[in-house]
């Protein structure tokens, strides 16, 4: 039975402090594959934490990253925006996510095989974890739920290293369909390894059970569960 160990994990990103949450079974007797999770807008909130709980308990060591700082927890979505909207797109969002790779990677007391590692994220976190394969990050793979995929250069594709995988909800209004054709090219035009599959009905947050905004931000249990099941597909894949 699965010990989940749930603790706090203090790093700098140019002299300021930040704090993600690492999760790992506690009684797992070998190394286990190194998980890298971007949280949606609300930043390391207990919601994300319990998303990460549940990837752990299928064997992996998973840090949520903190992308705001320490002292930054979003309440609400006005907050959240307010917190996004200061990092999105700017250097210091890739700056950040590889800082927490960096921690996740360093990680000596604990049972992590540093030679695996993939990164994932919902809604603002898929966008983050698409912007950190593009700044050419040594990670096997690189999962994207319901995130947006358009990016400042497309030609920064070139550096991706690992897999991509990108799932998508395919009336999902807070993602611009055109995003979608771009995407594609972007990876055909680097010859990158990657996926995108678009589900049926599905809108923004679908892998969200509290998600309840019809039309707009919605759980749909099918395309989660779907979702997930092309991830651990994946992350078997590349782990091997």
């Amino acid at each position: 039975m699965s010990q989940i160990v749930n603790r706090a994990v203090r790093y700098e990103v140019e002299g300021r402090s930040f704090e993600g949450r690492l999760l790992f079974d506690g009684s797992s007797q070998g190394a286990r594959p190194g998980l890298l999770m971007a949280p949606n807008w609300m930043g390391v909130s207990a919601r994300a934490i319990d998303m990460a709980e549940r990837v752990a308990t299928r064997g992996y060591v998973v840090l949520v990253a903190d992308l705001y700082g320490a002292d930054v927890r979003p309440q609400d979505a006005q907050q959240a925006s307010a917190a996004m909207m200061a990092v999105k797109d700017t250097p210091a969002l890739r700056q950040r996510m590889q800082a927490a790779l960096m921690t996740l990677r360093e990680q000596r007391d604990i049972p992590l095989d540093a030679a695996r590692l993939a990164t994932f994220g919902f809604c603002f976190g898929g966008h983050c974890t698409l912007e950190l394969a593009r700044s050419g990050a040594e990670v096997q793979a690189s999962i994207s739920f319901h995130g947006t995929l358009s990016t400042a250069d497309p030609a920064d594709a070139l550096n991706i290293k690992g897999a991509v995988l990108v799932l998508d909800g395919a009336a999902d209004p807070l993602v611009p369909r055109e995003q979608l054709g771009e995407f594609v090219a972007e990876m055909l035009l680097a010859d990158v390894d990657w996926q995108l599959s678009s589900f049926a009905g599905a809108v923004h947050s679908f892998t969200d059970p509290l998600a309840n905004t019809p039309g707009r931000m919605q759980y749909d249990a099918r395309a989660s569960q779907r979702a997930f099941a092309a991830m651990y597909e994946l992350l078997d894949e590349v782990f091997a």
